[in-house]
């Protein structure tokens, strides 16, 4: 278990996700319908499921949600286009935040492969909360 607010690459997500809800107050959810909602969901998921993940005991945990972060992360960077080109995000707002995106894509990509490599050992608060009591 590691506290999640120390990689880079929560950091990253976490500022996605800000600038996404600041891109998307300006639409308006009546031309728009579902589409700024689930762009907030997905942007969100990508930071909430780095945290869930750094919250199991074993790398094959974490790495499972860090490949949840990354699906979603890959469907907020479809939604981009998507609200691009039906107008809603304008051409610098959908460049700023498709570059953030990929950015984020390319440190989970980074991230999954380095915990994949890693032995999948519970980490020792696990193995202390398992050790009889004497």
């Amino acid at each position: 278990m590691q506290d999640f607010r120390k990689l880079g690459v929560w950091a990253k997500s976490h500022e996605l996700v800000i600038e996404t809800h600041v891109a998307l107050m300006k639409i308006q959810e009546r031309q728009f319908p579902g589409l700024s909602g689930q762009m907030r969901r997905s942007a969100a998921a990508i930071p909430t499921n780095i945290a869930e993940g750094c919250g199991h005991a074993t790398q094959r945990e974490l790495a499972r949600f860090l490949q949840i972060a990354l699906a979603s992360a890959h469907e907020l960077h479809y939604q981009l286009l998507l609200a691009h080109d039906l107008g809603a995000l304008s051409g610098p707002q959908y460049a700023r935040l498709d570059a953030r995106t990929e950015q984020v894509k390319q440190m989970l990509s980074a991230l999954l492969r380095k915990v994949r490599m890693k032995p999948d050992a519970p980490s020792k608060r696990a193995a202390v909360e398992r050790a009889p009591s004497a």
